[in-house]
């Protein structure tokens, strides 16, 4: 398995690599300890939390394809805008679609490895809008 990302625009690449692994506890090292992912719009999660809903998603057995988009970088600190998409057939043969377009920050740590220290996939809908949920329609 890919080490954690030594550039920022590397931690979408390696985020998808894991998740795809099907093991949380790799997925897991991908964020910093005090992470926050966002997984719909308005409700942000952490710690535990944060494992449970990318669970759900690696949970629906289907791959994550990621296109990242926009790298912008301040020392240690970057925002990233990367196009993500779930699309196959799930463990119990349902059609599973979801994507979105994530507005990502990832921190560099002490050990020169960058994490995400805000994880908002659905980063570009309006606060009110539902995403895409697994099996439903990506538009």
């Amino acid at each position: 398995m890919r080490e954690l990302a030594d550039l920022p625009e590397d931690v979408p690449v390696v985020f998808a690599e894991r998740f795809n692994s099907g093991d949380a506890s790799a997925l897991a090292q991908v964020y910093e300890e005090a992470a926050v992912l966002v997984p719909e719009p308005g409700a942000p999660v952490t710690g535990a939390e944060l494992g449970v809903a990318n669970g759900r998603l690696q949970g629906l057995g289907v791959p994550i394809s990621v296109r990242p988009r926009h790298v912008y970088r301040s020392g240690s600190l970057a925002l990233l805008v990367v196009d993500w998409v779930i699309d196959g057939v799930g463990r119990e043969g349902e059609v599973v679609h979801v994507e979105g377009t994530a507005t990502d920050v990832a921190r560099r740590g002490s050990d020169g490895r960058w994490r995400y220290v805000i994880d908002n996939p659905f980063g570009t809908l309006v606060l009110g809008e539902e995403p895409c949920p697994p099996g439903g329609s990506g538009s």
